[in-house]
This record gives C-alpha cells, sequence and structure tokens, in this order.
C-alpha cells in the first residue's frame, strides 16, 4: 500500500500543519509522497528532515520580524512575504534554522512542490531533484500569494502560489500511485470557499498576467469540489481529511501568538488519528 499525504497551506494558518507533522514525528508515522502547496510546502520539508519543532518556529516566532512579513516589504521589493528571508537567510546551510538538507533527501519518500505558472496559470510540479542544496526555489515558487507577492522566477519562468493551479491536488496523489491519502486542510473542512476575495485580487493581477487571474477566480470552485470528493473518498477509506474545527482568528496574514498556539496544537492532537488510519 502505498501511502500519501497532502497540505494544502494557508499562509499563516498553516501552522495547524505543523502541528500535524510534529504529532506524525512523534509517533513515527511516515508517508510514502508527500504534496505539498504554498505554506504545505515549507511544513513537507521540516518534516520530510525529520526537524520535529522547526516549522512551528517560522509561524510563532520570526513571522513577527518586520523581515518576513509586512508593508516595508512590499515597498521594497514588491512582495509582503520576503521569501528569499525565510528560505535563504533563514534556511540555508549557514542560516539561523538551516533545513537538514541531508536528511530530508535521504529521506525515502517522494517529495512533490505544487506551484503555478504565471503567464499559462497551469500546475508545476517540482520534486526533489528541483531542490539543490541551498536552493529552495521551489518552496518560493509555490509560496508566491498573487498580488501580496510578485511572482517567483524560475528559470525565466514566473510562479505564483500553487493554490491557483491545484488547491487541493488530492487527484495528483492518486495518479502517483497512492492507495490512502492524508489530506491537512487549515480551515473547517465543512467551511466552502467563496470568491469575493480571490475576484478582487483577480482584477488587480489581470492586467499583467490574465490566465493566472482566471485561475484565481476558478480557486474556490476547484477548491470545494476538491473537498466534496474527499468526503466520498473518506467515506470509502481511501482517505482521511485532517482539518481544524476552529481557526482560532488566524488567517493569511493575520499574527496572533495565542492563535498560532492554539492552532498548532490542534494540529499536534487532530494528527493523532493518522497512525490508525494508515494501519
Amino acid at each position: 500500500m502505498k501511502t500519501g499525504v497532502i497540505d494544502v497551506g494557508g499562509g499563516l494558518r498553516g501552522v495547524y500543519g505543523t502541528g500535524v507533522f510534529d504529532r506524525c514525528l512523534r509517533d513515527g508515522v511516515a508517508f510514502d509522497c508527500c504534496i505539498g502547496v504554498s505554506a504545505g510546502s515549507a511544513n513537507l520539508s521540516s518534516f520530510l528532515a525529520g526537524q520535529k519543532g522547526r516549522s512551528f518556529k517560522f509561524y510563532y516566532e520570526y513571522s513577527f520580524r518586520r523581515e518576513y512579513m509586512g508593508a516595508g516589504n512590499f515597498l521594497r521589493k514588491g512582495s509582503f512575504f520576503d521569501l528569499d528571508y525565510v528560505y535563504h537567510d533563514l534556511s540555508r546551510s549557514d542560516g539561523e534554522n538551516p533545513l537538514d538538507y541531508d536528511a530530508m533527501m535521504a529521506n525515502p519518500a517522494d517529495f512533490v512542490i505544487v506551484a503555478a505558472e504565471a503567464e499559462t496559470g497551469k500546475a508545476k510540479y517540482f520534486t526533489k531533484a528541483d531542490l539543490p542544496r541551498d536552493n529552495y526555489s521551489p518552496l518560493m515558487a509555490s509560496s508566491a500569494i498573487p498580488v501580496v507577492c510578485a511572482p517567483y522566477e524560475i528559470g525565466g519562468v514566473n510562479y505564483f502560489d500553487g493554490g491557483l493551479a491545484d488547491p487541493v491536488p488530492l487527484k495528483k496523489a492518486f495518479e502517483l500511485g497512492c492507495d490512502r491519502v492524508v489530506l491537512i486542510l487549515t480551515k473547517p473542512k465543512n467551511v466552502r470557499r467563496v470568491t469575493t476575495k480571490d475576484d478582487a485580487l483577480a482584477r488587480i493581477l489581470h492586467k499583467k498576467y490574465p490566465m493566472a487571474a482566471h485561475c484565481l477566480h476558478l480557486r474556490a470552485k476547484r477548491y470545494n469540489e476538491a473537498v466534496d470528493w474527499a468526503f466520498e473518498l473518506e467515506k470509502q477509506g481511501k482517505v482521511l481529511i485532517v482539518a481544524p474545527n476552529d481557526t482560532c482568528g488566524i488567517d493569511t496574514t493575520k499574527r496572533d501568538k495565542d492563535g498560532l498556539m492554539r492552532l498548532y496544537r490542534k494540529g499536534l492532537a487532530d494528527g493523532g488519528a493518522i497512525k490508525s488510519f494508515l494501519l
């Protein structure tokens, strides 16, 4: 049986996924295929490296630094989140909190990082082969939230957040041969995405990246359809949906120490259901 896990990300709500993965590390849970979208891909990099607690610091401590996120970054670099600070300055071998690259690469699990081509809106699925030491560009591309961040360029191609193209890559997991999949959401599983905020951002994005804007308009529909499918697969025992019952006031860019800690602890608790599901 091939097992998979998907972390759909969600900006700072991704702290929930760090709790889930830290519980997996505590329980000795491993997966054969790991798929991350946006912040979910960053969570998975720490999980695959076996670095319990590492990703939590990025949400609970580093996110409060002006270098990490803020209006000043947007004015200087055109991105509210400074992805280079997060994935280079903090994460490289000589950084403040380095990713254990050797451990991540030695982990036998497949690692798939979802991004979206800015020009076409098509999904791009990066793998470990696209992650040379101290170059975590695919993680940055996957996390480049449109309008909030400038697109991230790799090899002459601009990329945005993977949620534009494949917000819940459940189909991809089964295409890769997974028999059972754990799906980590960062909103309550019965909450439907609405297009209001996406449509407002899409209007801004449309002038320069019309196809990406179109994908942004469709994101809520794609998300809701994929989650509906996940509900059906859950009844069949093929999927386990792990999601918080409340976001504790945390949103994509909203920081609150108490809320972040509470959401992390929900992930720690909810992640306890995974081990028995995979048995």
